[in-house]
């Protein structure tokens, strides 16, 4: 009888020991992440504020706890961007952090001016904040580490959608944009920039005229054609876009005679030949079609009275002339100062 009940009694103990391994296995090894949610923890915070994101989106706390410690996660986590998928463990999740296995973001770039420009949309994107952004996209150190002048650094960027760990630095930013900005310039692109006369950057800065001046795709190839035709004849752009930018007033809708005579080197009224850098980050429409433009025999153009985004072209300043007034008469028409 003696002998029974011990054996009953270390059954019992046997049974709890294995139902306690079993419950603390669940804890270490079951789905401790139920929906999936995105993780940003940046380089400025600390554990406690990697705790205080972490927490809220998981379950089995306590065993997250212990295996942070048995990592040394507070001394040991990688900042960044991660996704918590339904299924993942605490064992997961603390390897994961300690080890920095980022999922990466999509990075957009298009629509910009100014460097502060992009510098602001960069920091929305990724984790270093505008200033550092500035700062590495001004650096005549970082410009010459990729061989560029600082000042056409600018016309390095080519628009499009990239992938980037979250924490990447501006000074890694800069440097992929330099291997992008050469898998841009294909051999074929090249080819077509030589019939230009024109060198890469020029390319840019003459794109970003052309962007700035019509949206339209299809009528890129002739607007670029135009001032191809110009600088071939030493002929000063008057890009109207050239005035917006020197006056940093991009909300201007009517050039006026007084603009015109506004003092800067981006002015091509004034001055002849292409301005020193681009006057804005130009769309690849645009810039392929600069290397793709129009043969013809246009040296004018004007934004047409109908505002439905095209542009009359014109061979004599007599033919500019009356599309100009054309165009001034409809602005008067609907008050646009």
């Amino acid at each position: 009888m003696r002998k029974k009940t011990l054996f009953s009694l270390f059954g019992a103990v046997v049974a709890v020991v294995v139902v306690a391994a079993l419950v603390l296995l669940g804890q270490f090894r079951g789905s401790a992440v139920r929906t999936e949610s995105e993780l940003f923890i940046s380089a400025r915070t600390d554990y406690a504020g990697l705790l205080d994101s972490l927490m809220p989106r998981i379950r089995h706390r306590a065993a997250f706890r212990a295996y942070a410690r048995r990592l040394d996660l507070a001394r040991s986590w990688k900042p960044g961007h991660y996704v918590l998928e339904p299924g993942m463990d605490v064992i997961k999740i603390g390897r994961m952090l300690k080890l920095g296995q980022q999922t990466p973001v999509r990075v957009t770039i298009h629509n910009v001016r100014i460097p502060a420009q992009l510098a602001g949309k960069l920091s929305r994107q990724l984790d270093a904040d505008s200033v550092e952004f500035l700062q590495a996209l001004t650096s005549r150190e970082l410009a010459a580490e990729v061989e560029f002048d600082s000042l056409l650094l600018f016309s390095m960027f080519i628009p499009d959608t990239y992938e980037f760990y979250w924490t990447a630095s501006p000074e890694e930013f800069v440097r992929r944009m330099r291997r992008e900005y050469d898998r841009f310039w294909t051999p074929e692109r090249d080819r077509l920039r030589r019939r230009s006369g024109l060198s890469r950057a020029e390319v840019m800065t003459l794109a970003s005229i052309v962007y700035e001046e019509t949206r339209q795709s299809d009528e890129m190839p002739r607007v670029a054609g135009v001032y191809i035709n110009r600088l071939r004849r030493g002929m000063p752009l008057q890009a109207d876009p050239t005035i917006k930018y020197a006056m940093q007033d991009f909300g201007l809708r009517r050039i006026l005679h007084a603009h015109l005579k506004y003092p800067s080197p981006y002015n091509t009224y004034i001055n002849k030949g292409l301005p020193p850098s681009p006057i804005c980050m130009p769309g690849k429409n645009a810039i392929d079609a600069v290397l793709n433009f129009e043969v013809h025999d246009f040296l004018f153009f004007c934004a047409r009275p109908s505002f439905d985004g095209y542009h009359n072209f014109a061979r004599t300043y007599g033919e500019h002339l009356a599309n100009a007034r054309a165009y001034s008469a409809e602005l008067n028409r609907r008050n646009i100062k």
